[in-house]
C-alpha cells in the first residue's frame, strides 16, 4: 500500500501538468491565449489585495509586539496544562487563524525544541495541518472581490478554526498520548 501511494504521490502533479493541456488543446481551446488571460487576471487581483494585506501584517505585528499574546497564554496555561495539553501550543492556536507564515515559523520553533516525534511537535504539526489562516483569507479573497460584510464567514472560519485545534489535540493525546 505505501508503495502504491508513494507511486502516486510522485506522479500525480507531472500527470495533471501534462493532462491538462492536452485535453484543453483537444477541446480546441486556445490553450497559451488562456493562460495570458488568467496571468493578467491574477496581476489585477493582486494589486487590489494588496492594501488587505498591509492591514493584516499590521494587525497581526500589532497583536504580537503589543504583549496581548503572552497575555492570553499566560491567563489559560495553567487550565490547560490540567487538562493534559502543554501550554507551549496554544500561541500556535491564536496565531494560526492569524497568519500562515508565522504560525509556521512557531510551529517550527516547536519541532526544533521539543522533537518532531514529541508530543508537542506532534500536536503542533496536526494542528497546522486541521486549521486555517481564516483572517488572512477572508481579507484577501473578500478583499479581492469586494465583499464589505463577511460577518458569517468569520464566526464560520473561527469556529472552525477552534474546532480543528481541539480536534488535532484530541486526535493526538489518543494516538500518541
Amino acid at each position: 500500500m505505501y508503495a502504491l501511494i508513494n507511486l502516486v504521490s510522485i506522479w500525480a502533479i507531472p500527470i495533471i501538468i501534462v493532462f491538462i493541456p492536452l485535453f484543453a488543446f483537444t477541446k480546441k481551446v486556445p490553450v497559451y491565449e488562456s493562460f495570458i488571460d488568467g496571468a493578467k487576471d491574477g496581476f489585477s487581483t493582486a494589486i487590489q489585495i494588496i492594501p488587505h494585506l498591509v492591514g493584516m501584517m499590521v494587525a497581526i505585528s500589532i497583536f504580537r509586539a503589543s504583549g496581548a499574546l503572552d497575555f492570553f497564554v499566560g491567563w489559560t496555561g495553567s487550565f490547560l496544562t490540567s487538562l493534559g495539553v502543554p501550554s507551549e501550543i496554544l500561541p500556535l492556536g491564536l496565531l494560526r487563524p492569524l497568519t500562515g507564515t508565522g504560525s509556521l515559523a512557531f510551529a517550527t520553533d516547536l519541532i526544533r525544541e521539543y522533537g518532531p516525534d514529541s508530543m508537542i511537535g506532534r500536536m503542533a504539526s496536526t494542528i497546522q495541518g486541521s486549521t486555517d489562516t481564516t483572517l488572512y483569507v477572508l481579507t484577501v479573497y473578500m478583499g479581492a472581490v469586494g465583499i464589505r460584510n463577511g460577518r458569517y464567514a468569520l464566526k464560520v472560519g473561527l469556529f472552525s478554526d477552534a474546532v480543528g485545534f481541539v480536534a488535532a489535540i484530541a486526535v493526538c493525546l489518543i494516538f500518541f498520548g
